[in-house]
């Protein structure tokens, strides 16, 4: 299985195991689980790098490759949402405070990273069998999208599961910010300024990858 991973991949899943074994240690030490629920965080924002490597191996856009997408884009937010498990640092003693600083900046990289290559595989798909303009404004849709799924995950307290579980009050609340845009201000201020963090990220990555990859063939 590791030797179907591409070399990002590789390093990545190397970041999500030191993360881990971080965890691990101060568990060890300390028989508490304050930071235990990035075990739980960082499942849900492996998903749709799951959802994206499965895409990639789809030859046609049929069905399948739609199922794959909604899938993707449903689980999505919950990789770059771990950047909000910042609001969950605290100085714990006689926990160094640099070590539980490590895990939390390391988990936030690694949700953003993860977050970024699944997008960068559902791009590379849809390169494929869309025109370049319309793959963009996929992309940045997609940022905004994740934005907003961030805002409702961390401040509205829903997650991946209430589509199917609670689809009524989620797709309730969906509408009051929609429809009501002037009610809800700090809604579409984290929507818009998350996106486009998200995004500068994405594409600053994404240029460094493609700088790379044209050094390379020179």
């Amino acid at each position: 299985m590791i030797k179907k991973l591409t070399p990002l991949e590789k390093m990545l899943a190397l970041s999500i195991l030191f993360n881990m074994l971080l965890l691990a240690v101060r568990f060890y030490f300390m028989r508490e689980l304050t930071y235990g629920f990035y075990v739980w965080n960082t499942f849900l924002a492996v998903l749709p790098l799951f959802f994206s490597r499965m895409l990639a191996k789809v030859e046609k856009c049929n069905l399948k490759a739609i199922v794959l997408i909604g899938c993707w884009l449903s689980f999505f937010p919950n990789a770059p949402y771990m950047v909000t498990d910042l609001f969950h640092y605290v100085d714990n003693p006689p926990v160094p405070q640099w070590y539980d600083l490590l895990i939390v900046v390391l988990a936030a990289w690694n949700g953003l990273l993860l977050g970024i290559v699944s997008l960068m595989q559902v791009e590379h798909f849809l390169m494929r069998h869309l025109k370049r303009t319309w793959v963009q404004v996929i992309v940045v849709a997609s940022c905004a999208l994740c934005g907003y799924g961030v805002y409702i995950g961390r401040y509205l307290r829903y997650n991946t599961w209430d589509t199917l579980t609670n689809p009524g009050r989620l797709l309730a609340d969906i509408a009051r910010s929609v429809l009501r845009p002037h009610q809800h201000t700090m809604t579409w201020a984290f929507t818009i300024l998350f996106g486009l963090m998200f995004g500068i990220v994405y594409f600053t990555l994404k240029e460094l990858r493609e700088k790379r990859v044209s050094v390379e063939e020179r």
